[in-house]
């Protein structure tokens, strides 16, 4: 966007402080714990049945709205977190199913019926209307979405998406007669014994394929519910009806293809440079996929921490290190014990950062093995959570609402920034390099699995009444055209069949995936500023996550001083500069 900047805010960017505590209550009773639906109606029937007549009741009944979805929306949360941490408990698991099936789905037509108080209340047109305009943009969007009868098709993909968590969070293998997740088993595809990198590559892949029907089926009745809702709410398909759902109004489905596009023409040249240089470095005549994460015969592979208490005091000295605001919000987060980072038998799988809208203090899990991937994606939940921090003070928690792609470089700017401190993990300057090496290459080598999996869910989406063997064939078209041909993938191809059902996304969250790629663009255009100035670029990056949801998508990046552009010619360029910064890494390595 040209022009003077739409806004103005004030630069005191020290001053920030990570000691926030949890959110008053002024209209539900401090000590009020959700139970059930009987316990919850009185705070929406006063809602629903309560004057408005001037803006000050207007404003008043707002702030009451937006205090009894944020204790909704953390109860929610925890029921999510607990059972996640713990799949095998059944308790957790039906505190979970309750609230999906017996309190979400009557809170739908009363959010409806506020929703429509809201946007046709006279009193309305006189909010601030720069301030308000995405929530209410938000609103009406959920207005248009609303159908009676999906609340129980959403209730029940609800639950049903979980299973894949429960599903994941059993599957472990056997290395050396001691049993291990599967991530803790990647450990082992590190191992410069090759022999052992292939036999554990192939236990997961096994341990994967056990399950692949239950997946399988799992994920086809999804896609039935799915389609479903999309046709009770007037779409042509499911896609169409998602981008709404997830407030995409800043790009259109053409705009994933012209992404993807992009992604073969300016990221795989680069992607086979890497794979050939990898080949190079292992002396091997051909590269197959276990080969990927090695280091050559005599280097040991990169153990940055033993624990995950050793894991979160290293990232909070690095993050002190960038802004000590940034370190304040994790030890906050470890003093209240919102972290859960270790892997273990029967904890789901993936990491993820969930802001909790009273406490303000956001919950990070993961499943950290000692590895530097465990630290990349610490630090990137750790973005996530300074965004969680920096929009707390926002006095309506649909202000809190950001976009899930701006979020999304909040924490991918933070594996940038932070590299320059990450001799916090790494005795010796070359183990640094190493994991800088490491780092760089992933942000070159994630873009085609994110055009991959986007691409897949717009065929799948597409086409709702395709086969299971319909759509293995078109998932092995999909990933050819985005995988490296210098990778041998020869007599592997049972395993590539089924290698969708690894990504979380796909069962839990439909569609949020394109979401990484125009992140990581804002993130590679943040650490260019943070190479020519760090102050500039990390206060440009707070200004940015201090507005939560308060502008648009192209509004929150021109704060950060971003264009809000993924064009192949800006694709190109970032990935250049990338390239560059790899290359003088690898020269000094």
């Amino acid at each position: 966007m040209a022009g003077s900047p739409v806004f103005l805010i004030p630069l005191i960017m020290e001053n920030y402080s990570a000691d926030i505590s949890k959110l008053p209550r002024h209209f539900v009773p401090a000590d009020f714990v959700l139970t059930d639906w009987s316990s919850i109606e009185p705070y929406f029937k006063d809602l629903l049945d309560r004057p408005v007549d001037s803006g000050n009741d207007l404003e008043q009944w707002l702030k009451d709205l937006n205090e009894l979805e944020a204790v909704i929306s953390e109860d929610a949360c925890w029921r999510q977190i607990k059972m996640t941490c713990d799949t095998e408990n059944k308790d957790l698991e039906q505190a979970f199913n309750f609230f999906m099936m017996e309190i979400q789905p009557k809170i739908q037509p009363y959010a409806d019926k506020l929703n429509r108080k809201l946007v046709e209340s006279p009193f309305t047109k006189d909010l601030d209307q720069k301030k308000f305009f995405t929530y209410l943009r938000n609103v009406r969007k959920n207005i248009d979405l609303f159908r009676e009868e999906n609340i129980p098709l959403q209730a029940e993909m609800n639950v049903e998406a979980q299973r894949f968590g429960m599903i994941a969070g059993k599957m472990t293998v056997e290395v050396n007669g001691q049993e291990y997740t599967l991530q803790q088993a990647a450990r082992f595809l590190e191992d410069p014994d090759r022999r052992i990198r292939e036999d554990v590559y192939r236990k997961i892949s096994e341990r994967r394929l056990k399950d692949k029907d239950d997946l399988d089926d799992l994920y086809s009745a999804l896609l039935i519910k799915r389609h479903q809702i999309a046709l009770n709410a007037g779409f042509d398909n499911y896609r169409d009806y998602r981008f709404i759902e997830l407030g995409r109004f800043d790009y259109k489905k053409e705009d994933c293809f012209q992404f993807h596009e992009a992604v073969k023409l300016h990221v795989m040249p680069l992607v086979n440079q890497i794979y050939e240089a990898k080949k190079k470095k292992l002396g091997l005549s051909e590269l197959r996929p276990w080969d990927i994460d090695a280091e050559p015969v005599g280097v040991e592979p990169l153990r940055p921490f033993k624990s995950g208490d050793e894991l979160v005091q290293k990232t909070i000295s690095c993050f002190n290190q960038l802004r000590p605001f940034f370190g304040d919000c994790l030890s906050k987060m470890k003093a209240m014990g919102h972290l859960d980072l270790e892997s273990r038998k029967g904890k789901a799988p993936g990491g993820y950062n969930c802001p909790l809208a009273e406490s303000g203090a956001p919950f990070i899990f993961m499943n950290a093995a000692g590895q530097m991937d465990d630290v990349t994606t610490m630090v990137h939940e750790g973005g996530h959570a300074i965004h969680s921090f920096l929009s707390h003070d926002l006095e309506l928690h649909n202000f809190k609402e950001y976009p899930t792609e701006i979020a999304e470089v909040a924490s991918m700017s933070m594996e940038l920034f932070s590299m320059d401190h990450w001799q916090v993990f790494f005795n010796k300057p070359e183990e640094l390099l190493r994991a800088k090496e490491q780092q760089l290459e992933r942000v070159i080598t994630i873009f085609p699995w994110i055009a991959t999996i986007d691409k897949f869910q717009h065929w799948v989406y597409e086409n709702p009444t395709h086969t299971k063997e319909e759509r293995a064939q078109k998932w092995i078209e999909i990933l050819d055209e985005f995988s490296s041909p210098v990778i041998d993938f020869s007599g592997l191809d049972q395993y590539r069949l089924y290698s969708w059902q690894r990504q979380l996304h796909l069962f839990e969250v439909p569609f949020y995936y394109i979401e990484y790629g125009i992140a990581q663009l804002g993130a590679i255009g943040l650490w260019q500023q943070y190479k020519k100035d760090p102050k500039v670029a990390i206060d440009n990056y707070i200004r940015a996550l201090d507005l939560g949801g308060t502008r648009t998508l192209p509004e929150l990046f021109e704060a950060a001083g971003l264009k809000f552009d993924f064009s192949p010619d800006h694709i190109s360029g970032l990935m250049r500069f990338v390239k560059e910064e790899l290359d003088q890494v690898q020269q000094k390595n």
